[in-house]
């Protein structure tokens, strides 16, 4: 009998996940990264963001929240769940733990597309 440790395990990742938009992935890894200008290549240049009860409006706005974003915390994000819940529209759920206030939170991340770029980004819990 094969010993359990060494059995495969089937790949238990959404098939939503393994197929998330170009734009959305770049933009996240970027993030991750603290890489604000390749994060906000991903975007459209009359984009939106929504974070935290504030809105970023075109390109100087979405760089503002990237910069802010990647400065005021230090954070790991880990992907939950990616789910395509319209045409050109994902829900990405991602797990954050840092030094900000609570120290952990279940962020939902909606992304609009427009000609493969992000047009619009709401974050809220």
């Amino acid at each position: 009998m094969p010993d359990a440790d060494k059995t495969p395990q089937p790949d238990k990742t959404p098939q939503s996940v393994k197929t998330v938009p170009a734009a959305i992935a770049a933009y996240q890894a970027a993030h991750d990264r603290r890489d604000v200008a390749t994060a906000l290549r991903q975007f459209a240049s009359d984009a939106v963001v929504t974070d935290d009860g504030h809105t970023y409006q075109d390109a100087a706005g979405v760089e503002r929240f990237l910069r802010s974003a990647a400065s005021e915390y230090t954070f790991t994000r880990t992907l939950i769940d990616a789910a395509n819940t319209a045409p050109d529209e994902w829900i990405i759920t991602n797990h954050v733990e840092g030094d900000f206030p609570g120290g952990t939170v279940d962020l939902r991340y909606r992304f609009v597309l427009r000609d493969t770029l992000i047009s619009r980004l709401d974050i809220a819990p």
